[in-house]
């Protein structure tokens, strides 16, 4: 599948909560998460390397409307509201298409 719809995102933890904004991410790739859906093809959580409560997440979704229809669910909307105690400030986007890359894990 190609991605048509893409972001990246930054994300700044409360003093101490980057590991949990980490696994909280993550556990968006489990079965029946928004990242384990067909419709994410991209999906890369990285961390800052001078600030650990500093969190980028990078995604590509075949489109859109998939990506909106994927968030509007309840195992993605339980995500965003766990965020809201994680977080010291609004996340920062970009919006983007991944277009090629490569990713060895």
């Amino acid at each position: 599948m190609i991605a048509t719809y893409g972001f990246q995102a930054t994300m700044t933890a409360l003093p101490g909560k980057g590991d949990e904004v980490v696994e909280l991410l993550l556990s968006g790739l489990k079965d029946g998460n928004p990242a384990a859906s067909e419709y994410c093809v991209v999906y890369l959580v990285s961390r800052s390397t001078s600030d650990p409560d500093v969190v980028h997440i990078t995604e590509g979704w075949t489109s859109e409307e998939d990506h909106h229809r994927v968030f509007a669910g309840e195992a993605a909307q339980a995500m965003v509201a766990r965020f809201a105690e994680l977080l010291a400030k609004e996340s920062e986007y970009a919006d983007y298409v991944p277009v090629h890359g490569k990713a060895a894990f």
